[in-house]
This record gives C-alpha cells, sequence and structure tokens, in this order.
C-alpha cells in the first residue's frame, strides 16, 4: 500500500542550513533518504521552499481568486513529502518517526486512495 507521509515544521523552529544544527539535520535526511532507498519503499518525494513562497487559488462562483501564502494559515506549515510503498500503516508509521522533521514537528501519514 503506498503512503504520503506529510512534513509539518514552524519553519522558524527548523535549523538553519550552514549551521552545526542544520548540519546534522541535513545529515539525518540524507540517512533517512539513504534507508528508505535501501529497503525499497521510496517512489517519490521533494522537499518544498518556505510558505513565504507559496499562492493559493480559489475558485468561488467562477471567479477565480489568487492569494500569496499557503491555504491554511497554522502555526506549522508543509515542508515537504515522501511517497512511500510500504507493506502495512505500521512500516508506514515507523518510518514516518525516522523523519528528522518528527523531532519539532508532525509527521502526517495518509494512505492514498487507489483509483483503478
Amino acid at each position: 500500500m503506498r503512503y504520503t507521509l506529510l512534513i509539518y515544521t514552524n519553519e522558524a523552529d527548523r535549523p538553519q542550513w550552514g549551521t552545526p544544527a542544520g548540519d546534522a539535520e541535513a545529515k539525518g535526511y540524507n540517512d533517512f533518504h539513504g534507508e528508505i532507498t535501501q529497503r525499497g519503499v521510496l517512489r517519490g518525494g521533494e522537499p518544498l521552499q518556505r510558505v513565504a513562497d507559496a499562492t493559493s487559488v480559489q475558485v468561488r462562483n467562477g471567479d477565480t481568486q489568487i492569494n500569496d501564502g499557503p491555504a491554511v494559515q497554522s502555526p506549522e506549515q508543509l515542508g515537504g513529502w515522501y511517497l512511500l510503498e510500504c507493506d502495512d500503516l505500521d512500516q508506514a508509521l515507523e518510518l514516518a518517526a525516522k523523519i528528522p522533521g518528527a523531532s519539532y514537528g508532525t509527521i502526517e501519514v495518509r494512505p492514498v486512495l487507489e483509483l483503478s
């Protein structure tokens, strides 16, 4: 079964790249990527630009509304995602707990709705 692991963190809490903490986090993500690749479960994933670069689009009554910023204002922002092919939810949860962002944010694990 495929699962999407959505990484939500508060950008203000994220270690800055180029600092010892940021370098440790980058290594953690590289290690995680290596593990899920080696285990053969990785199907996709990407980090996202900061929320300040987001643009939201809504269509209401035929009118398109475009706004700078994320669709939802919240203390945590979507920072990236992984798509994994796991045996079951337990395996997906085990892997989600290894994502470095889980130590200061939230990893949302959602099964993919298979349409076929």
